[in-house]
């Protein structure tokens, strides 16, 4: 505990942005590497390439619905427990781990017992083309049965990186992608398993990282410990849990949600019959994820030392921690932007997608990722948002991206102009909603952090004078 309150209290803050985010950023490289590599391999089974990428993108969303559960317990506890390490209240902090590990728990139960009973009628419900529905309903149901290690898995990595042991929580990812990337071709093609052992090797990778976890947790390296007796829900700290998760939860939710209205528009523009509009789909949200992904593990990775920071009243290092993360942000959305508006026909031939999938992908692709340039703010800050405890100010951003503005935008455009709509209104709305969430953040900011440190000084004035009075 002494190393990392000295850490985030007086280290060069410089090299601790770089040396909490570079594995964060790596871990959300791995992880879309993780989710992509499945759509890699069965997109080179040649009976049936672009119905298996189809389906595996009609199941992509149900995934990250998954994601958003653990992000809603996992981002929302760890701040809190950040929050009480940096007020040096050690009790506290574990009972927020604790009560986290209890809720993923029953949430995980129930998310398995709903996708084993219903996986044809869930892929069908999320607009799934009819030559893909078996392949979807068939990964779903086996994904379903390592549900509850998954959301364990992803809701308990951030209370790993709080403890400031960003490698340990990078490992975490890379272990399973590595398991995973190893596995399947052997399940999919020597064990001729097909898209079925694409899920089931995601299933044991996912396990042995969850066994990777609960390692970790038991070891004296770690202060969260898991207890029984600390696992009785106590309605305040659920409360407080929900209330930081509920802006992560709703910006991966609705991510889910978007790709759900995007299959079903593509589904009735396009009569529903053919798998190359969906399969194109599934492409250009693997680029987005690729710019995505790892500007969330920016802002995930110096959600701790913000946390810390923001809960010892530190306003110096909360603003140059700010203002180098954003840097680094900004610069790196930029490059990935470039190389993806310059040449989009590179992500059609890692998949080696079929010729009118690679004619979609080249056309669409750059009005697909014309918005992407703002997501240094829309993904990086918000995160750093959700650290300093703005609970209120997150969830209404992350609601107004997508609910308010790209599902109605989609709907329309679609309506207006085809299959085109679909495609063009992602861009669109990340180009206006990140400009929304750029002003709204670097106006709020100032006012949060000063308001902090006005409130830890009058604490620190009053213990004075109590100490004193004793």
């Amino acid at each position: 505990m002494k190393e990392i309150t000295n850490e985030f209290r007086n280290g060069k803050i410089l090299p601790l942005v770089f040396k909490l985010t570079i594995p964060a950023v790596i871990a959300q490289l791995i992880t879309f590497l993780y989710n992509i590599v499945d759509r890699m391999y069965v997109s080179n089974i040649e009976t049936i390439k672009t119905e298996a990428l189809a389906a595996l993108g009609i199941v992509l969303p149900i995934t990250i619905i998954v994601q958003a559960f653990a992000n809603l317990i996992g981002l929302g506890g760890s701040p809190k427990a950040s929050m009480k390490l940096g007020e040096n209240k050690i009790v506290e902090a574990n009972k927020y781990f604790n009560n986290s590990f209890f809720l993923l728990l029953i949430i995980g139960c129930i998310l398995t017992i709903i996708l084993v009973s219903f996986p044809k009628e869930i892929v069908v419900l999320f607009g799934c083309p009819e030559n893909a529905i078996k392949y979807a309903s068939d990964y779903l149901r086996i994904y379903a049965l390592g549900t509850i290690f998954i959301i364990l898995v992803q809701g308990l990595n951030p209370f790993i990186s709080a403890q400031g042991h960003a490698f340990v929580a990078m490992c975490t990812t890379l272990i399973g992608a590595l398991i995973n990337i190893i596995l399947d071709p052997i399940f999919i093609f020597n064990l001729g398993f097909g898209v079925n052992g694409a899920s089931l090797a995601t299933i044991i990778s996912q396990l042995i990282s969850f066994i990777y976890v609960m390692t970790f947790f038991a070891l004296k390296g770690s202060i969260f410990k898991i207890k029984l007796k600390e696992m009785a829900i106590k309605s305040f700290i659920v409360k407080g849990i929900l209330f930081l998760g509920l802006s992560p939860f709703i910006m991966t939710f609705t991510e889910s949600l978007i790709q759900i209205v995007f299959n079903v528009c593509l589904k009735i523009s396009t009569g529903g019959e053919s798998s190359e509009y969906t399969a194109a789909l599934t492409i250009m949200l693997s680029a987005l994820q690729l710019i995505s992904l790892p500007l969330n593990g920016l802002g995930f990775g110096i959600a701790p030392f913000i946390s810390y920071n923001y809960g010892s009243g530190d306003s110096y290092r909360l603003k140059k921690g700010i203002k180098y993360t954003f840097v680094i942000a900004l610069l790196f959305s930029i490059i990935l932007y470039s190389v993806s508006m310059g040449a989009p026909e590179v992500y059609a031939y890692v998949f080696s997608a079929s010729e009118e999938v690679k004619v979609l992908i080249e056309k669409y692709m750059p009005l697909f990722l014309m918005g992407t340039i703002m997501f240094s703010i829309q993904m990086t800050l918000q995160n750093i948002n959700v650290a300093l405890g703005q609970g209120k100010t997150a969830i209404c951003l992350a609601t107004f991206r997508k609910v308010i503005l790209l599902i109605p935008l989609c709907f329309l455009l679609t309506y207006t102009i085809g299959f085109k709509g679909t495609y063009m209104s992602e861009g669109i709305a990340d180009l206006i909603a990140g400009t929304i969430t750029g002003i709204v953040i670097f106006i709020t900011f100032p006012r949060v952090i000063k308001a902090r440190e006005k409130e830890v000084k009058k604490e620190n004035e009053a213990n004075l004078i109590n100490d004193e009075l004793m």
